[in-house]
């Protein structure tokens, strides 16, 4: 029997998948060895983050212990065994070990009456954008207290007023601060009812409070009613 010959549409179907053969074959040749070295590469930069990942885990790690050791020798009175791992410490990649050991440093440095040496500390965590913003408050109001004595009241306020608002972690703290300024700046009027504020505030530490009280009263504002009426059930 005579072999029918093929149809058009399965002539153009076979000629379609040879050339898709040729086409491939080609591509694969001009462009097979760049493909499988972006590839690798791809694989390597993935393998590369993951072992960074897994380094900066651990570094974080190994450096936490660190400092826990430093500050248990700080808490012995061994600072000068704590001030190497300290100062080490001090230029961590990991923000909060940095922090943690420069405000270390710096309660050193008031510990030894050096204000303007603890302040600069501070002020280099208060500077430190990388760093988490409660960080950063805190440092401020560590160095402005550092500094107060040599900083114009004014200047302390423009430091710190827009830390005293209620709600912020900082209110007593910064709080305290911005009236004793206004003290300074003969303001009583702004003084005596920041006090009696702070002195309100249940989320201010109970030692700030006590104080705020002590120092409304003085400037003729009762708070210790409302401060005892918070206390009753």
């Amino acid at each position: 029997m005579a072999v029918t010959p093929p149809t058009d549409e399965a002539f153009l179907r076979e000629v379609d998948e040879e050339l898709r053969r040729d086409q491939l074959t080609s591509f694969w040749t001009r462009y097979g060895r760049w493909l499988l070295a972006g590839i690798g590469l791809a694989l390597a930069v993935f393998g590369g983050v993951l072992y960074w990942q897994h380094r900066q885990t651990e570094a974080a790690g190994v450096q936490g212990e660190q400092l826990s050791a430093a500050i248990d020798d700080l808490t012995a009175q061994k600072t000068d065994a704590a001030a190497v791992p300290l100062e080490t410490l001090a230029g961590s990649d990991v923000g909060g070990i940095r922090a943690s050991a420069k405000f270390s440093q710096g309660n050193v440095l008031l510990a030894k009456n050096d204000l303007k040496g603890a302040a600069a500390k501070f002020g280099e965590i208060a500077a430190d954008t990388s760093l988490a913003q409660p960080f950063r408050d805190l440092a401020l109001i560590r160095q402005t207290s550092a500094e107060f004595d040599t900083l114009k009241p004014d200047m302390v306020v423009t430091r710190l007023k827009p830390l005293v608002v209620k709600g912020n972690p900082w209110f007593g703290s910064a709080g305290e601060l911005v009236a004793a300024a206004y003290l300074e700046m003969n303001r009583k009027e702004l003084a005596g009812p920041l006090f009696a504020q702070i002195a309100k505030e249940e989320t201010v530490p109970a030692s700030i409070r006590q104080r705020a009280v002590q120092m409304a009263g003085v400037l003729g504002i009762d708070a210790v009613d409302t401060v005892e009426e918070k206390k009753a059930p």
